[in-house]
């Protein structure tokens, strides 16, 4: 922290920086934890640095779990914090026996939410969502509410299973904000500082200029409640919970006896994710734990431990992506985003569609969380999301809607025959256009202006969203020169010079492309992005520093990807760099499944993992520096060119100049 943020947290709570030189208070607790694996299911970078200051010895293991719960589901905020974080902390302690082929004994997962006037308010997307969300907190006291689970793993005897039990809690803190001026809110969301954040704000940092007082547990506003957690740890080893008696109630059903399963408290899981509640037969001799009435809306997850609720999301998951599709082409979120919302009827108008179908398309809209749905008066009303406003309106800087029409128009029909195309082991393009591959991308795409750009859209919604997270990846500035090969219109290559202002970038596409990159140049020139026409198979390279493959590689055939990196390689001096973007599976080759789904249009190239996509590169003579996971549609690694001359370890030093930012 800055000096000046050291001042706010000292004011605002004195034992926050405090922390190091007092973990001798908290040992009797930490130290029933030594010689166990400890996990942490979170990468915030706040969590890990409270429970690494209280001299907690333990493992950071991210969760996959995606946060898409239906907070509609959830009578209180916390509650769904408290599933959230228990969701987080399961998918870890399930899945690091089979991946990381190990057992961890305890699991932490946490969410943290902040609430005011009832909403839910999660991380911003973008500098005028921050806005909206701290002028709603601007003189008004809020609540932050954190979930915490505890995930404690047991290893059966004689069997190859694991048992899992759950305790969890939440903490709530109050907090005011001053009134704040426009000139305060906006230096504070120009300091990039409220992006990563729910709620907008790091009350542990800049953040805390704007509180005006904080009601409850401080470190529960950073992200982790610790005084609550130790509580809890001392609660667990002095009440032994290897088979503990545990009376567990509904807060919202009074008891037991209503038609869910408790998620609350203390819980028994098994490796598929069910749940089920300890009998008094497992508590011989035990003292049994204090009810805690913390309970999220287990009816949509667990009550009918039988029932296979993943199928049935994958049963109606391509009705969802063909509502996502539809929506797009008709214009809904077009329409809807130049007001504060919509009847049916205006949609209808707008969209030229029957009421009727405008009427299910939208409520199946707002079921997928792409709508708001809400009454003025009499009237029932549409507006778009926030997310929907950033990503699925069409002239929105970030729209994906080039791809979603893409996904619509070629994808989906390709997977209409799905079947055919995995008893043959070959694409199916014949049957679904009338053409073979090789026809259709010259006489299919680029025959038409119209086809040809409905290619380069979508190929360019992908780059603006995923080009700042490439960018960003690596500190570039020893690199002066830079040539994106097969750069299409150039949105990747933009990204690089906004992010590394010494650095300038050659676009080096097909000459079809290199026409048409007028249409997507952005408004701001950068005279440091310019165009050569080329094929990267036949033509020789423009020189550079650095070369970038973003969504390359995996498009082509082994003998075809060679190919162009010999060329490469060839291009390159030593010292040279070379960026690889693509989607990296992981070890086992068993997600992300995008990547995996992908693969399924047969195409001829393949899905690699970063281990393969190194051993590839190396034959080639490049040696890999660092790879960076962007949570993003791509990833990327970085390589540079060996020097024959060189022994490589002493290049890898040398490289270190270039660093993960």
């Amino acid at each position: 922290m800055t000096d000046r943020a050291n001042k706010i947290v000292s004011t605002l709570h004195p034992g926050l920086l405090k922390l190091k030189g007092q973990n001798m208070v908290l040992n009797p607790v930490i130290s029933k934890l030594s010689g166990k694996l400890v996990v942490l299911a979170s990468a915030s970078p706040r969590r890990l640095e409270i429970l690494t200051n209280i001299g907690l010895r333990f493992e950071v293991v991210p969760s996959w779990f995606k946060e898409t719960l239906d907070k509609t589901l959830f009578k209180m905020p916390y509650e769904y914090a408290v599933e959230t974080a228990k969701q987080k902390a399961l998918e870890v302690a399930q899945r690091m026996p089979f991946k990381h082929l190990k057992t961890p004994d305890i699991v932490i997962g946490a969410d943290t939410v902040v609430t005011v006037d009832g909403l839910i308010l999660e991380k911003p997307v973008d500098k005028q969502d921050a806005y909206h969300m701290l002028s709603r907190l601007s003189g008004k006291e809020h609540s932050v509410y954190t979930g915490v689970a505890i995930v404690l793993c047991h290893e059966r005897q004689g069997k190859s299973s694991t048992e899992f039990k759950v305790v969890d809690f939440y903490e709530e803190t109050k907090v005011k904000f001053a009134e704040l001026s426009e000139e305060m809110l906006w230096e504070y969301i120009n300091s990039g500082e409220p992006m990563d954040k729910a709620g907008g704000y790091g009350i542990q940092a800049l953040g805390g200029m704007l509180v005006e007082y904080v009601k409850g547990d401080f470190l529960n506003v950073v992200g982790f409640p610790l005084n609550h957690f130790c509580k809890q740890l001392e609660m667990i080893y002095n009440s032994p919970l290897e088979s503990p008696s545990h009376k567990m109630k509904r807060e919202d059903s009074g008891g037991t006896d209503g038609p869910c399963s408790p998620v609350n408290s203390l819980s028994k899981v098994t490796e598929n994710g069910e749940v089920s509640n300890f009998n008094s037969s497992d508590s011989a001799g035990q003292t049994p734990v204090p009810e805690q009435n913390v309970v999220g809306p287990e009816c949509a997850k667990c009550n009918n431990e039988g029932f296979p609720h993943k199928i049935v999301d994958l049963l109606d998951g391509f009705k969802a992506s063909k509502t996502l599709f539809t929506a797009c082409k008709l214009g809904v979120f077009d329409v809807l985003s130049d007001s504060e919302g919509l009847t049916v009827e205006e949609v209808a108008d707008k969209i030229k569609a029957s009421v009727l179908g405008t009427e299910r398309l939208l409520e199946a809209a707002v079921s997928l969380e792409l709508l708001h749905k809400h009454k003025v008066e009499d009237k029932i009303m549409y507006r778009n999301t926030e997310q929907a406003s950033r990503f699925l309106v069409l002239d929105s800087p970030l729209s994906l809607c080039g791809y979603i029409l893409h996904c619509n128009d070629l994808v989906w029909p390709l997977f209409t025959h799905l079947e055919s195309a995995v008893r043959e082991g070959t694409n199916q393009y014949e049957r679904a256009f009338g053409k073979k591959t090789e026809n259709l991308f010259q006489d299919g795409y680029f025959r038409k202006d119209d086809i040809k750009m409905r290619f380069m859209n979508a190929m360019h919604s992908v780059a603006k969203v995923t080009g700042k997270d490439v960018a960003t990846a690596f500190d570039l500035s020893s690199f002066k020169t830079a040539c994106d090969v097969g750069g299409c219109t150039g949105a990747m290559a933009y990204e690089f010079t906004k992010a590394h202002p010494g650095l300038s970038v050659v676009v080096f596409d097909l000459p079809p492309v290199i026409e048409m990159r007028s249409h997507f140049q952005p408004k701001e020139q950068d005279d440091r992005v310019s165009f050569i026409a080329g094929d990267f198979f036949k033509d020789e390279l423009p020189k550079a520093d650095l070369y970038i493959l973003s969504r390359i590689l995996h498009d082509w055939s082994d003998d075809k990807v060679h190919e162009l990196l010999s060329k490469l390689s060839k291009a390159c001096t030593p010292g040279c760099g070379l960026l690889v973007s693509e989607i990296f599976l992981d070890e086992e080759r068993s997600r992300p499944s995008r990547a995996l789904l992908q693969a399924l249009s047969m195409t001829e190239g393949r899905q690699r993992s970063a281990a393969e996509y190194s051993d590839l590169l190396t034959k080639h003579g490049f040696t890999p520096v660092h790879t960076q996971c962007t949570d993003n549609l791509l990833d990327a690694m970085l390589f540079v060119k060996e020097d024959p001359n060189v022994d490589k370890t002493l290049q890898i030093l040398s490289s270190e100049s270039v660093v993960v930012t």
